[in-house]
């Protein structure tokens, strides 16, 4: 009775403190966490699990972040990571679809059939149903598994929705990207949806709320409602800082000085999820998790410089397979780290994810699972060397071919038309088309000037190979590729052996069932249980056919065309 009584009291005194609301959580309200009698002896209690709080921010620059130098306020980042370990050799990929897919599989793209772009909203593609998930495993270790924010990994089937694929809940979006406030996404002129989804059901009643907001808040919830005392994984994939460039009016307010429209939006949708993250680690702290908690923190690629990110000293963007492209904001927080307030060189990457956190959890992974991740656990926690001495960035065979690679260039072994990248040892090789190549400096200025925009410019090479010692030159300014080509073609050999392993890359056409007209008005699975992928594949077919034989009556298709265009230009930098 006396139990049921304290129960009754902690739900009372909860919502008469009005947990719902964004600032619900004061400093001063915060614990160390709830004292427990004990109940045994000291040494017989068996360790418990941890709880795994993962965070992942979309399209967060190298630079902005405030303990790498940004003019951005981030103070709960710069504090976690001070107390914790900065991961400073830490690799993402360059787009939204491959890192989530890595870091829920621990696999490559190679070896998932993601190897090529994203997953779009019309294509009847998601994460391979026969791969075990993070959460699956964490799931059979005894966790509760929740997760809160962006998907971007399909939904084409109901089989594919994250709480078919191992969370026991879900609120968030399933397509790349929404408005922040009516959770709308656009597909192409006129094939526009609702996405906002809780469980597998349209969250109509939710829209009008700022998703970074809304999102810390149900952290808030799930926590509150969570005994800690059971094992807890929260999967926190925040849409921000991802276009559109929307932000409460008080954070835009604290950088009216800075001249630049996008920047000054850019870095108050950052400062927002800044202070999202400190109101989930006070709630950790007042519902009794933080003791016990391991706290990772990861962007999932590079900075859009064209809407306000930086990842200067770096070279490239999002999209890229340079180092601003690829190299990844990282941290890990917890008071369970044996050695903290330090800086990382290990060399890890987002695949290591999913055999660290199972390792953690008490689960296995073994060699059999086919991951590409390692165990990076001991590197990160007790600074021992990084089992990981190498990284296949991607092998994708289906972007466009360099016009300068043959071959012949690549020693009879690699044809160097054919966009890859890969890590051995301190040793970085590109082929093919890495993606636009450019030194951004921070755009905080009204109107950048094309003079000092040209000063770290670069033309378009007439070459299809590139080698960098990326531990001297992380920002890949001298290219050894003539100097060492023995280098070259060794690295180009272990481009061969991972190509062995890959798998077709699944890239389908889009499938016109999709358009949210016919699901209410949202985004949402189109396709029924029984359909055979085949069918879905011929249904492309059949659609790609009627397109031409209506090409001429199109109403839209010089508009799509026209957009087509612009996009191109963008995306080539033709400011």
């Amino acid at each position: 009775m006396a139990m049921h009584a304290l129960t009754g009291f902690s739900l009372v005194s909860l919502l008469s403190f009005g947990y719902l609301s964004w600032d619900w959580a004061k400093p001063s309200l915060v614990a160390d966490g709830p004292g427990e009698a004990g109940v045994e002896p000291p040494s017989a209690p068996p360790p418990q699990p941890p709880h795994i709080i993962f965070i992942l921010t979309d399209d967060q620059g190298y630079h902005d972040v405030g303990y790498h130098g940004s003019d951005i306020e981030t103070p709960t980042l710069d504090r976690l990571a001070a107390e914790g370990v900065k991961l400073e050799n830490y690799y993402i990929q360059p787009i939204c679809t491959p890192s989530r897919s890595q870091l829920l599989t621990g696999r490559y793209q190679i070896h998932t059939g993601l190897q090529h772009s994203i997953i779009r909203p019309r294509q009847p593609n998601c994460l391979p149903l026969d791969q075990v998930t993070l959460p699956q495993k964490l799931q059979e270790a005894g966790y509760s598994t929740h997760m809160v924010g962006k998907w971007h990994l399909g939904f084409y089937r109901k089989e594919c929705l994250p709480t078919r694929r191992g969370f026991d809940t879900f609120l968030g979006s399933l397509t790349g990207n929404v408005d922040y406030y009516t959770y709308d996404n656009c597909d192409g002129p006129g094939v526009c949806g609702f996405d906002l989804h809780e469980g597998e059901s349209v969250a109509w009643g939710l829209s009008g709320q700022y998703s970074t907001m809304l999102y810390a808040q149900r952290v808030g919830h799930i926590l509150a409602s969570h005994s800690p005392r059971r094992p807890l994984f929260l999967y926190v994939a925040f849409q921000a800082v991802h276009t559109p460039l929307q932000s409460p009016r008080e954070y835009l307010y604290r950088y009216r000085a800075m001249g630049n429209v996008a920047r000054r939006k850019y870095a108050a949708m950052v400062t927002c999820m800044d202070e999202a993250v400190r109101n989930i680690t006070w709630a950790l702290k007042r519902y009794g998790f933080y003791d016990n908690s391991v706290i990772i923190f990861s962007s999932d690629n590079g900075g859009q410089t064209f809407s306000g990110g930086s990842n200067w000293p770096l070279r490239g963007r999002k999209g890229t397979y340079w180092e601003g492209g690829v190299r990844g904001l990282g941290f890990v927080h917890s008071p369970l780290l044996k050695r903290k307030r330090r800086t990382s060189r290990a060399l890890v990457h987002i695949t290591d994810w999913y055999p660290t956190l199972v390792g953690l959890a008490g689960g296995t992974a073994s060699a059999a699972d086919g991951l590409d991740g390692y165990d990076v656990w001991p590197a990160i926690s007790e600074g021992r060397a990084s089992p990981r001495t190498e990284i296949l960035h991607n092998i994708d065979p289906l972007y466009n071919h360099a016009r300068h690679g043959s071959l012949e260039a690549g020693f009879g072994i690699w044809n160097t038309a054919v966009q890859a990248a890969i890590r051995v040892g301190e040793w970085k090789l590109l082929t093919g088309d890495p993606g636009y190549g450019d030194w951004i400096p921070p755009q905080t200025l009204a109107a950048f000037p094309g003079s000092w925009w040209n000063l770290e410019r670069m033309a378009s090479a007439r070459q299809a190979v590139w080698l960098f010692n990326i531990s001297a030159d992380p920002y890949e300014r001298e290219d050894l590729a003539g100097q060492r080509p023995d280098v070259v073609r060794a690295l180009l050999a272990r481009l061969v052996d991972y190509n062995r392993t890959a798998i077709p890359v699944r890239y389908p056409a889009e499938n016109p069932r999709a358009h949210p007209d016919f699901n209410g008005g949202a985004w949402g699975p189109w396709a029924s249980d029984e359909e055979d992928e085949e069918e879905e594949e011929e249904a492309g077919r059949a659609r790609s056919f009627s397109r031409g034989r209506r090409k001429k009556k199109c109403k839209i298709c010089k508009l799509r065309s026209f957009f087509r265009k612009l996009n191109t230009r963008l995306m080539s930098q033709r400011i």
